[in-house]
């Protein structure tokens, strides 16, 4: 009896070193009902991938696509959109008075990772909250929108971009800099900044949200995807949410253009360049008979004929390409002798300062303000070259009855040369 109770804690011990190793064993290969161990839930319970389908792959500078699928019955579907491959920028300048602080934060945000094309189709019967929103004119929030629509569930390609921010002032305005660097934003942050960043590229609800999805109340889909003429070219990817962590794989499709359609990277569109060349002929020749290169008139005329075009790519664009018309008009006016050197010099200087300033005031400032501001000039110039052609002021000027008179008779000389 004694020898039977010696052995029975060698039994036990036994008995405790083979069941550490069964449960050893089992957590290695991952068995849960031997070890049990913390699960984390990727999806809503029930929920299952939806599927996709679009009845086209290639698309000519545009057009309409059909796109189709199965989600699990009884759930709204959204439909993201992107461009995969073209990143344009978009900055957006926060000069609006803080609700807390009552203070202008004057920070400046920036990224070069926006997709050039990007929408979130939502259900059609929807329509009704975007008609709603559209009425707030260019006051509409899209963050707000997304929550109003339930369609935040779909944002999460432009959540994902590097954002950078800069902290402003008004000497730094000034001196036309972005500002000191600021630390990195954490992930909420960052996610919040972006929705405004894609409202500051994009500008109007039509082009980031539609409303086409249909869904039956088996769980299937339907939904018209219209590409814009103009998009960018390259891949499309589709994709169907039905929640945060449930969307289908993603479908592809391609835009393609072709010459006189030539895609502009930094503006993230295409453009037939047949159009602004017969503009740009016109308009040069009328600036260059005002003394200019013609960029007042054509600046203001490609943000209304092409409004898909950044404000800061037109002023971009349009002043190195005056240097066309004036190269030309310089060259000219030089035979008749009409340029005055030494003031010429001058003024110089002083356009040379302020090409250093102008082109970051422009990235700070909406396509709004920007308008505000150039109708304005126009409009003042416009009133005051006016008034100096009135009768009454050309009588009352004698040097500049002598300067036309000059001209006249430089102009009969250069004539009579030929």
């Amino acid at each position: 009896m004694k020898r039977r109770l010696r052995i029975l804690p060698w039994l036990g011990l036994a008995m405790a070193m083979f069941l550490g190793g069964q449960w050893v064993q089992a957590a290695e290969t991952g068995d849960a009902t031997a070890a049990p161990t913390a699960q984390v839930d990727t999806a809503t319970p029930g929920s299952a991938a939806p599927t996709i389908q679009i009845d086209t792959t290639t698309l000519n500078n545009g057009g309409s696509l059909k796109v189709t699928g199965k989600a699990p019955a009884g759930k709204p579907v959204y439909i993201e959109v992107w461009a995969d491959g073209h990143d344009v920028r978009s900055s957006r300048f926060d000069s609006d008075v803080d609700k807390e602080t009552k203070k202008r934060p004057y920070i400046f945000y920036l990224t070069a990772e926006m997709p050039a094309y990007y929408k979130i189709l939502v259900p059609k019967d929807l329509q009704s909250k975007l008609d709603e929103a559209k009425k707030e004119g260019s006051k509409w929030s899209y963050s707000a929108l997304l929550k109003d629509l339930g369609a935040d569930i779909a944002y999460s390609v432009p959540a994902g971009i590097a954002i950078e921010r800069y902290q402003s002032g008004l000497m730094a305005s000034v001196v036309g800099s972005r500002g000191k660097l600021l630390p990195a934003m954490d992930e909420k942050e960052s996610k919040k900044r972006s929705m405004q960043l894609v409202k500051a590229r994009f500008r109007s609800i039509g082009r980031v949200i539609g409303a086409s999805v249909e869904v039956q109340p088996d769980g299937s889909y339907a939904a018209t995807l219209k590409i814009a003429k103009g998009s960018a070219p390259g891949q499309y990817k589709v994709v169907a949410v039905v929640d945060k962590k449930v969307k289908s794989e993603p479908a592809v499709f391609e835009n393609k253009i072709s010459f006189p359609t030539v895609y502009m990277d930094n503006a993230g569109t295409s453009m037939n360049l047949i159009y602004p060349f017969i503009l740009s002929l016109c308009v040069a020749i009328f600036g260059v008979l005002m003394g200019a290169g013609g960029g007042f008139i054509m600046n203001p005329l490609l943000l209304t004929l092409f409004p898909v075009l950044p404000h800061t790519v037109v002023a971009g664009t349009v002043t190195p390409t005056v240097l066309f018309s004036q190269g030309s008009g310089i060259y000219n006016y030089s035979k008749i002798k009409f340029i005055n050197w030494k003031l010429g010099a001058g003024i110089g200087c002083a356009m040379l300062l302020g090409g250093f300033i102008g082109p970051k005031l422009t990235e700070m400032v909406t396509l709004e303000q920007y308008k505000f501001a150039f109708g304005w000039i126009l409009i003042v110039l416009a009133g005051l070259m006016f008034w100096q052609t009135t009768p009454g002021y050309l009588e009352k000027n004698k040097k500049e009855q002598a300067i036309l008179k000059e001209f006249k008779k430089r102009a009969e000389e250069a004539a009579k040369g030929k």
